[in-house]
């Protein structure tokens, strides 16, 4: 005669979804820390712009006094359109 009584699956039961768990987990830090899902749900930073592109030095020279802020904003509306991104008025992003 038996004298163990199997009442139920055990602990080994909690193994699976433990598991699971941390697979889920790891995936979800991993699309985090590499920023694919900010940049899907479009809260990520906007286009990033080296010290040496156009808008970055169109900003610089606009901060250094050199063009007033007409020309800015009529520079920076040729250069949005040309990069393909919408202006609004006065040429900001919308």
């Amino acid at each position: 005669m038996n004298t163990l009584a199997h009442t139920g699956p055990g602990p080994w039961v909690l193994f699976f979804p433990l598991v699971w768990a941390a697979v889920i987990l790891t995936v979800v830090t991993v699309l985090r820390r590499t920023g694919w899902m900010r940049a899907r749900r479009g809260r990520g930073p906007g286009p990033a712009y080296d010290e040496q592109s156009p808008i970055a030095l169109l900003g610089h020279r606009f901060a250094a006094g050199e063009i007033d802020e007409d020309e800015y904003w009529r520079r920076l509306t040729v250069l949005e359109e040309q990069f393909g991104r919408a202006a609004g008025p006065k040429g900001r992003a919308t």
